[in-house]
């Protein structure tokens, strides 16, 4: 008999080495990336308070296009980028959340550089 991989686990294990290196604090919050099948999903978040500041993903109502692309990734990655800017956000630590830093997990990280975050 074959046994069958379990990919969520290993990318939680993944998540948990990067976590460990890798925190948010007030000056500098963490930007953490899911990606699902079908969404992408961006929060910027401060370890510290334990708070997130601010979020963004392909789910919302007044987005346009699909999350499952890297176009639609790089416009989560532009959109999280203003609402950073507007909260006083420049500079964030990037935690691609144990996701290999390609496709789409890079096209948001490129979309947040080209809105002006800084990491």
């Amino acid at each position: 008999m074959v046994k069958q991989i379990d990919k969520k686990a290993q990318r939680q294990k993944r998540h948990k080495r990067v976590r460990a290196k890798v925190s948010g604090t007030a000056d500098c919050p963490r930007l953490n990336v899911f990606r699902s099948a079908s969404h992408i999903y961006a929060q910027i978040i401060d370890d510290t308070a334990g708070k997130t500041l601010c979020a963004a993903s392909s789910l919302e109502k007044d987005f346009e296009g699909s999350g499952g692309n890297a176009e639609g990734a790089k416009r989560v990655g532009l959109l999280i980028a203003e609402r950073a800017k507007s909260n006083g956000i420049e500079d964030v630590v990037f935690d691609r959340g144990g996701f290999v830093y390609h496709g789409r997990v890079a096209a948001l990280a490129e979309g947040a550089r080209e809105g002006g975050l800084n990491f």
